[in-house]
């Protein structure tokens, strides 16, 4: 029951990275034995990335931005274009295993399937970075790093609070519905997460398939270098504004007591004043986040969903609950 596949991959000096990895993407689409069609995104790369891909992958669709514009914009770009039936949304350090899709497609027999991901690797194969993930609230604060797998790999009803923006599998009808990746979020960080939880909401599903794996090459990614305090403060404030878009009534009343007490002063005080910028920043997309909230809510009356995150919460416990499961 193969589908077939676009597959968004943006780039942004990542000519090193595509030399390394874009064969396996090449090697685990063949091995599908399906349509695909491979788009690569420069997001204003000073490096010699796109004479490499017109030079060594001319069947590789490459679409270019008019400038540096960040992960949301570059990876909605692809997505515009994306033609079939799936779209694998992949980071450019991502290596695929050659039997990559293999598990995957059982799950888009499902009507409400949203997508899926595989188990993602450290590079040296010792231990597993990123796999399903609980939904819990810390405090007022909604909160998704805590990681699981079933211990029977062959369980193929795992739900995740959120599919990796490196590495998800998704229905291309489903995902354009759905807008691509927020921009609000740009230039990086939570706009994965929040996608899923906005898919969540209208009823459709995100899975995880252990059985199914790929690699991560560390030292590529952005968002596993939190050092500079531009990274920071937008790491931050990403974090606020996600809180800001699905926080419904008394957490989202006291959230702001949260923020100050446990994250601005504390930070404040031992001299990390970055955090302050972080917060001012959130506040100055009050306006957007107010759009993004509406945006959702529209949705969720055209799919009479009544689902929120508390729900969303409800289902993966009540799911963990039947299982026996490894905890990370």
């Amino acid at each position: 029951m193969q589908k077939s596949v676009s597959i968004i991959i943006p780039n942004y000096n990542g000519k090193h990275l595509l030399e390394k990895y874009l064969p396996s993407v090449f090697t685990a689409t063949e091995n599908a034995n399906t349509e695909f069609e491979i788009i690569v995104i420069d997001d204003g790369s000073k490096d010699d990335s796109i004479s490499f891909i017109k030079e060594n992958y001319q069947q590789v669709k490459l679409l270019i931005n008019d400038k540096n514009r960040g992960f949301s914009y570059t990876c909605n770009h692809g997505i515009r274009e994306a033609k079939y039936e799936l779209t694998l949304l992949l980071n450019s350090d991502v290596k695929l295993t050659p039997d990559y899709f293999e598990h995957q497609w059982k799950y888009f027999n499902r009507l409400d399937t949203f997508g899926v991901m595989a188990r993602i690797m450290s590079f040296d194969e010792s231990r597993i970075e990123d796999a399903a993930r609980f939904l819990y609230y810390g405090g007022c604060r909604i909160k998704a790093n805590k990681f699981y797998y079933s211990e029977n790999t062959q369980d193929e009803n795992v739900y995740t609070a959120y599919l990796s923006g490196a590495n998800a599998l998704v229905d291309t009808k489903k995902l354009k519905e759905l807008g691509g990746f927020d921009e609000i979020y740009s230039p990086f960080s939570s706009e994965d997460f929040d996608l899923s939880l906005r898919a969540w909401q209208l009823g459709w599903k995100c899975y995880y398939e252990h059985r199914s794996s790929c690699f991560h090459h560390v030292s590529g990614s952005t968002k596993t270098q939190i050092k500079s305090n531009f990274i920071k403060k937008i790491y931050y404030r990403n974090r606020y504004i996600l809180q800001g878009i699905h926080l419904h009534g008394l957490r989202k009343f006291l959230y702001p007591l949260q923020q100050i007490f446990t994250e601005l002063l504390p930070k404040l005080l031992t001299g990390k004043t970055w955090v302050l910028k972080s917060y001012k920043d959130y506040l100055a997309h009050e306006d957007r986040i107010r759009t993004s909230r509406g945006q959702l809510n529209a949705l969720k009356q055209k799919y009479n969903s009544s689902i929120n995150i508390s729900d969303v919460m409800a289902i993966i416990n009540q799911s963990v609950s039947t299982k026996k499961i490894k905890r990370l």
